[in-house]
């Protein structure tokens, strides 16, 4: 019924930029926590930024003042600008989102993307 769907990953220089977007799709009433986290081989899934539906913001420590989350609830997307990429930045990005969805029967869960694949090169 729910669907996210992610683009934007892709192989980056050090220093440079990389924007990444989430689009969901399917019976969705309100979109509530919208987020992105990463993950490496070996590694657990660790939240990088999330918005809320009040626009409150959280950023993962190693991120902030270079990655900026927004969302666009109009087309139920949201976005992960970000800038000054460095190598230990390099991992699989995967978008999150907690919403209200169903028709009749309303329901609230959790769903994931598929991940998309960043890489900094140094």
């Amino acid at each position: 019924q729910v669907q996210l769907v992610e683009s934007g990953g892709g192989l980056v220089q050090a220093g440079g930029s990389v924007k990444l977007a989430c689009s969901a799709s399917g019976s969705i009433l309100k979109l509530n926590i919208m987020a992105w986290y990463r993950q490496t081989p070996g590694q657990s899934r660790d939240l990088v930024a999330s918005i809320g539906g009040g626009g409150d913001i959280n950023y993962a420590d190693s991120v902030k003042g270079r990655f900026t989350v927004f969302r666009d609830d109009a087309k139920t997307a949201w976005y992960l600008q970000m800038n000054s990429l460095k190598p230990e930045d390099t991992a699989v990005y995967y978008c999150k989102a907690d919403l209200a969805y169903g028709t009749g029967y309303i329901r609230r869960g959790e769903f994931w993307g598929q991940g998309t694949q960043v890489t900094v090169s140094a």
